[in-house]
């Protein structure tokens, strides 16, 4: 054997200068063996942990039968969630920690909007895909190429079912005088963002429009005014733990208006636990819900009466699940993890998840959507549209204690 065909010989084998090297073929069987890594942050703790914890069992949920079913791409996929302890500063940290440091494949999306809308900007600057409920629309409108709102919790479209099923009614029997009080960040304003148009749509009279600081020291001034001014719909703009608040300090005072719309809260098991039938008869928005007519939100709803004894599957445990749909479509129509490839998919073909059909525009947002929902005999029951309607509406509100 001549020197050069040996050196082409060692060289094909992986051998050259007295070391051996991995053969290529290894490094790729290596490589289709090894975890896909996932990583980001959720409020494990703090004022949204409330929220965040179901939204990671979505996520884990997710991985565990993903993993079941043969991995993505033909790998396994591995999580790893950081508890950003409901801190901005803290979720922007540890997704970075997440893609520099822990070097994972793809992202996951965090909770609230607040946290979302920061997150996004890291996601675009490292050109990764981020799929989220997002930052509500103000984060959509930056021009972001990488993030996704997949279904997005979109603050400004929250009410909008709530007022189309207003406007169904005859003038006569809509609330007159609304009185509205708003969580002073970016969540709460961006609900609120919607208000105007919609009591105006409904010939609503806006009374009292009042801005409170987290946490909230006590709710019973705020309600307080609204019985005086005689407003016979209530709008909190808010979260779980002052939204609880809220409807306590409302029983305390007598005050019952004909209806009462909650931002964020109601939506989950804890609020009927923590207010037993004074949870009752709260509306809200939804983009996602246990009852829609669409494949595998039966199959999750089974999953949470075997693991949690619960009736149906929370909504942000759907939520999260949704979210990791979108990315594992966004991958499978790639064919690869190149970040570019999985958001032009994304752009272009849509998905089909729990939350149905979805096709994106340049912002990485849907057309907008809204279901309504009612918490009814302590089950959060859709109300609007009629054509997913699971419960006949109650309204007005019965009296405290019914």
């Amino acid at each position: 054997m001549s020197r050069s065909t040996r050196r082409d010989f060692l060289k094909k084998a992986g051998i050259g200068a007295g070391v051996l090297f991995v053969p290529q073929l290894s490094l790729r069987a290596r490589a289709s063996t090894a975890p896909i890594r996932i990583g980001g942050s959720l409020p494990l703790t703090g004022a949204y942990a409330d929220t965040g914890v179901w939204i990671e069992r979505g996520y884990r949920y997710w991985a565990e039968e993903v993993n079941a079913s043969g991995g993505l791409l033909g790998r396994p996929v591995e999580l790893i969630i950081y508890d950003d302890a409901s801190q901005v500063d803290r979720g922007i940290s540890l997704l970075e920690r997440a893609i520099t440091v822990d070097r994972v494949d793809l992202l996951l999306g965090g909770y609230p909007g607040t946290t979302a809308a920061a997150q996004m900007a890291v996601a675009e600057r490292y050109r990764r895909v981020y799929v989220s409920m997002g930052g509500h629309m103000a984060s959509f409108q930056r021009g972001f190429r990488y993030s996704f709102g997949a279904p997005p919790l979109m603050g400004e479209w929250w009410y909008e079912g709530a007022f189309q099923w207003l406007e169904s009614m005859p003038p006569s029997e809509r609330p007159r005088r609304a009185a509205a009080i708003t969580a002073n960040n970016a969540v709460g304003m961006a609900v609120r963002g919607g208000l105007a148009d919609g009591l105006g749509r409904s010939g609503i009279e806006l009374v009292m429009d009042e801005l409170y600081d987290l946490p909230l020291a006590s709710a019973e001034p705020l309600v307080q005014r609204a019985k005086a001014l005689g407003a016979d719909m209530f709008i909190a703009n808010g979260f779980f733990g002052d939204g609880v608040q809220t409807i306590r300090a409302m029983k305390a005072l007598d005050y019952n208006p004909k209806l009462i719309l909650q931002g964020i809260g109601s939506l989950i098991p804890e609020w009927v636990q923590e207010l037993g039938a004074d949870g009752n008869y709260v509306v809200s928005g939804t983009a996602l819900h246990d009852k829609l007519p669409f494949k595998g939100v039966a199959e999750l709803n089974q999953v949470a009466r075997e693991r949690w004894g619960l009736r149906n599957a929370p909504e942000y445990f759907l939520f999260g699940y949704a979210w990791m749909q979108a990315l594992q479509q966004g991958v499978e129509g790639a064919g690869s993890l190149d970040q570019d490839a999985i958001a032009h998919y994304l752009r272009t073909e849509g998905i089909d998840s729990i939350a149905g059909r979805m096709v994106f525009d340049a912002r990485g947002l849907p057309p907008a959507y809204s279901y309504t929902t009612q918490v009814i005999n302590g089950q959060v029951e859709l109300i609007w549209p009629l054509s997913v309607r699971t419960a006949e509406p109650v309204y007005p509100k019965p009296p405290w204690g019914r």
